[in-house]
């Protein structure tokens, strides 16, 4: 059978440092191996970030496992190589080397993790999602918003109050306002607060923290709860519903967010922050469903 030449470009410099390249083939115990039909020899040279590999196998997929050096197995993705670029060159054997096998002309994000997989597929969730929130970014944290406040006035009502039926149009209602109110106010919100506090480190932080907590959210509260009221049909109720719930749940917003939020505006980058509030938004939208709905105490 003939043999095929492996051409591996490295991105990562990592590999210099990791096996300290010379002229001669690697070898476990400093001597030379002998390596017999269908495994794979190492060439690598110093002071460069390519080697190549001479394999008597047709064709390599992916998560290649080079099996010598005493019997143990490397995996590129185990010695640091971040990104590996395969070209397959002929000498003129049997063909296949344009790729058709395991998606060798990838982009390289999905790398070595394939196990024969199709390359390039096996993204995760968080990718995915950090994918849609770059190139969607209003409407990605509009639906994260409203998937949040449906969960948060669905445990308000089940555990919580634990009615008896749901009330489906309170819950339609609370969601909707996340999709088109929560989720695009807080992407400007948070766009505009960083454009307006440009100091970096702990003052910045701190800054944006006074800003959003004591300047943004008693406003917003407001906001949210009167417009709720009033889509409810309750238009009526909105001025007693702020007397009576606005200020503690500006007080409730503050013990649950203040801590958090500093956090947020330190170490979390700015295209992140909403992301990052998402999590406790869970616990803050049960809170405000639950404040939202309480019956108003007559005098």
């Amino acid at each position: 059978m003939a043999a095929t030449s492996l051409s591996l470009t490295l991105k990562s410099p990592l590999l210099s440092r990791f096996l300290g390249f010379s002229r001669k083939p690697i070898s476990h115990t400093g001597r030379q191996i002998r390596t017999p039909a269908n495994q794979a020899q190492i060439t690598a040279f110093r002071g460069c970030s390519s080697f190549s590999l001479t394999s008597y196998t047709s064709s390599f997929g992916h998560g290649t496992v080079v099996k010598d050096l005493g019997g143990s197995k490397i995996r590129f993705g185990q010695l640091g190589f971040g990104r590996v670029r395969v070209s397959a060159v002929s000498d003129g054997g049997s063909g296949g080397g344009t790729g058709g096998g395991s998606g060798g002309s990838g982009d390289g994000n999905s790398g070595g993790r394939s196990e024969g997989g199709s390359g390039g597929s096996n993204w995760s969730f968080l990718q995915w999602y950090l994918a849609l929130l770059a190139k969607y970014p209003v409407a990605t944290k509009a639906v994260t918003s409203a998937l949040l406040t449906l969960i948060g006035d669905l445990i308000c009502q089940l555990t919580v109050e634990q009615v008896p039926s749901l009330d489906l149009k309170r819950t339609f209602l609370f969601t909707l306002l996340g999709l088109v109110l929560v989720g695009p106010t807080l992407h400007f919100w948070y766009s505009h607060l960083n454009k307006m506090v440009t100091m970096t480190g702990a003052s910045g932080a701190f800054l944006r923290l006074l800003t959003d907590q004591f300047l943004f959210s008693p406003i917003f509260i407001g906001v949210f709860l009167s417009t709720l009221v009033t889509l409810e049909g309750r238009p009526s109720e909105v001025l007693p519903k702020l007397q009576q719930e606005w200020f503690s749940s500006v007080v409730a917003n503050w013990q649950l967010w203040i801590p958090f939020q500093f956090l947020n505006f330190r170490f979390v980058p700015p295209q992140f922050q909403v992301l990052a509030a998402n999590v406790i938004a869970l616990a803050w939208n049960v809170i405000l469903s639950f404040k939202a709905h309480k019956e108003i105490l007559q005098k």
